[in-house]
């Protein structure tokens, strides 16, 4: 019988079936044909690839992206830079597009794409626009409820969830008013909503002093199972962490309690300092989002102005999906699971668990090979704190419907052993 590709020899890790054994995979048409310990002669392939020793994994989900390119100022990066070529086969845009602007995304971006592209509603009118430098362009008088949950329900393809702030430059102008707007969309539309932890924008001049601690206090309770808190290790204030006690919130445990869950939403928002001291009051991430965007984007040494103009972004980020993944092994979670936060969990985050998320013959060969470094490597966090590590995750190839892609985005952050 002839099949396309057998992946011959790889470990295959999938948290959805508990397996974690060396198999072969055999892809037909862009699925997954046959699996199994040895896929013997009576079966050929028109090509084969020697995955001894790598890990082959559902198809990584970054749950954090800022992919609307073009649109959302200087945010928003090249879907397949971010996601097919860095190893990742879907990635959630995380309020980059409206109930106004999703037409665009989905015409311009996701269609377009070779990578799964789907998004999380931005409860506010104008989107992803480079928020942090226009707040008044994200107040209550900026969103409209019925708008958004049509535009919800009728595009519920690539539209997940709903993504909303709360930190206390939002809070010095309007208080919890947009967050609980985000959250009648959202439970009107039957998704979930994502927030936002840790100061994004700066406070009012003539505003009181705000009280990150009351915030979190004041915002948690509003939160329903499903729903999701991002940012759990911000170094900014209005995380997990009350400035008052030094511990993890009451209401945080308590929210965990009813369901809602915790997404890393790395970015410019991770500090190792706070990882280790939320992981050990006993919480453990359930998703990781790279939340990559030009604004972490380095660009060495790049003097053609016709490359910076086409793409001002190119270069290596300090970070990517699988850097994150290493930093969380760092931290001290098992490879089992690092690798759920990144497949099975977000997949059940999205109600796709059915679709995306697990290696099973029959479904759609969405598949994600990574090399597991051994040796001494350092990483950094948004503070500037370097750790060294053992341990490195990074991309090798990445299997689309099938399809190969080398994971050669320039964005993907160099591995320089360290002596």
């Amino acid at each position: 019988m002839p099949v396309d590709l057998i992946l011959r020899s790889g470990t295959v890790i999938d948290p959805l079936t508990k397996r974690n054994e060396v198999l072969d995979i055999a892809i037909t048409n862009g699925q997954i044909s046959h699996m199994a310990p040895r896929i013997g002669p009576d079966i050929t392939a028109h090509k084969e690839i020697d995955v001894t020793g790598r890990i082959v994994a559902p198809g990584l989900i970054d749950t954090h992206g800022h992919i609307y390119q073009h649109v959302t100022g200087r945010f928003g990066l090249n879907p397949d830079l971010v996601g097919v070529r860095s190893g990742v086969t879907t990635i959630i845009d995380q309020g980059g597009p409206s109930c106004m602007t999703l037409g665009g995304f989905r015409h311009f971006v996701a269609e377009p794409a070779d990578t799964r592209v789907l998004c999380f509603l931005s409860a506010y009118l104008v989107g992803g626009l480079e928020g942090h430098l226009y707040p008044e362009l994200y107040g209550p008088g900026q969103t409209n409820v019925e708008h958004s949950v049509r535009v919800a329900r009728e595009n519920a393809d690539i539209v997940r969830g709903i993504k909303g702030h709360a930190e206390i430059g939002g809070i010095s102008r309007w208080g919890l008013e947009v967050v609980k707007i985000g959250k009648d969309i959202a439970r009107q539309a039957g998704i979930p909503l994502y927030v936002h932890l840790g100061q994004l924008w700066p406070t009012r001049e003539d505003a009181p002093d705000i009280n990150a601690d009351d915030v979190v206090r004041e915002l948690v309770p509003l939160l329903e199972e499903g729903d999701v808190l991002a940012h759990p290790f911000t170094r900014h204030p209005g995380g997990f962490i009350s400035m008052d006690t030094g511990e993890v919130h009451p209401v945080v445990w308590a929210a965990l309690e009813r369901g809602v869950t915790v997404d890393v939403g790395h970015g410019s928002h991770f500090s190792f300092e706070m990882a280790e001291q939320v992981m050990r009051a006993g919480i453990r991430p359930y998703t990781l989002g790279a939340d990559m965007h030009g604004y972490n984007v380095n660009v060495p040494n790049i003097t053609d102005s016709e490359d910076r103009q086409a793409n001002p972004f190119a270069g290596r980020a300090p970070f990517s999906l699988t850097n994150a993944m290493s930093k969380l092994l760092y931290l001290g979670m098992s490879l089992e699971e690092v690798m759920a936060t990144v497949t099975l969990n977000p997949a059940r985050m999205i109600g796709m668990s059915d679709t995306l998320g697990s290696l099973q013959v029959g479904r759609e060969a969405d598949i994600s090979v990574l090399n597991l470094e051994k040796g001494r490597f350092e990483m950094t966090d948004n503070s500037g704190a370097r750790v060294t590590t053992n341990t490195m995750l990074t991309p090798a190839f990445t299997l689309r419907a099938g399809r190969i892609f080398e994971a050669d985005s320039p964005l993907n952050p160099p591995v320089v052993p360290v002596q």
